[in-house]
């Protein structure tokens, strides 16, 4: 009995945390302001309401799966060979690195697991639910298919084990890489001007670059960072140009693509698949 009331306590907490930052998010954006931000629309078309709807269903049952795979892995004897902590064997500080250590963990993990639910003989037992939302809202930021919310969720035993983490970290893990998730399905693009010619666009995702993996159903597999789609030539080779026309569309012809020196010079875009 206590294992299901702290699986059901872990996901209601799930749940207040997905409505609490999906919810405004999506007032704000499709309904508020939603002629206001017509020029940061990555597709011209419309979601329908029964993408939301299904968007949500999907994720509450993540919520559910995640949430399992959170208790078995600390309220359980697994937690001993885990380097969680609650003490003070590291400063505050470290709570934040580690978190942050997490999400690059992460960033790898999604990329290969993220191919992987591509393959031809998996793709549709796991990964369509997600694809169904091939124009995706931030309510499809936890939109998975029973095994693939599994998935998702192996990520927190996985960095328990080889990072020292304790509730603090844990937590700023968990809702750094959602907000990010939440981003990356967000369906505009909110990047500020001067982004696209920074260091910055060379290593991190974007909101367009993930929407075109929902709309293309190849290439931009990463999670939070364009590195390994670089590394391994799997980014859509119309990432730069697609990015590059929504923000003229935003700023004017001066925001047009300026050459900035690649750091990883391998051809982009020859392994989507």
């Amino acid at each position: 009995m206590e294992m299901i009331s702290k699986i059901l306590e872990l996901t209601l907490t799930g749940m207040v945390r997905y409505f609490v930052i999906t919810v405004p998010v999506f007032v704000v954006f499709y309904i508020v302001l939603k002629k206001n931000f017509k020029k940061l629309k990555i597709q011209e078309r419309e979601a329908k309401k029964k993408d939301f709807l299904h968007e949500i269903s999907n994720s509450l049952v993540s919520l559910l799966v995640m949430a399992v795979i959170a208790v078995l892995t600390i309220f359980t004897p697994i937690i001993h060979y885990t380097q969680f902590y609650t003490g003070n064997e590291y400063p505050l500080w470290w709570s934040f690195v580690a978190a942050f250590i997490a999400l690059i963990v992460h960033d790898t993990y999604f990329y290969w697991m993220h191919r992987i639910v591509h393959h031809r003989k998996i793709f549709k037992y796991v990964h369509l639910t997600h694809h169904k939302s091939t124009n995706p809202s931030p309510f499809a930021s936890y939109s998975f298919h029973a095994f693939e919310a599994i998935a998702e969720a192996l990520i927190l035993p996985i960095v328990l084990f080889i990072i020292p983490m304790n509730p603090l970290s844990i937590f700023l893990f968990i809702l750094g890489g959602f907000i990010i998730n939440v981003y990356g399905h967000l369906g505009f693009e909110i990047m500020p001007k001067w982004f696209r010619h920074s260091f910055l666009f060379e290593v991190l995702n974007t909101s367009t670059h993930h929407n075109m993996h929902h709309s293309k159903f190849k290439g931009n597999y990463g999670l939070y960072l364009r590195v390994w789609d670089r590394m391994m030539g799997t980014e859509h080779p119309d990432y730069v140009k697609t990015y590059d026309k929504i923000q003229e569309k935003r700023f004017g012809e001066e925001n047009k693509s300026v050459k900035v020196p690649l750091t990883v010079k391998r051809k982009i875009g020859k392994n989507l698949l």
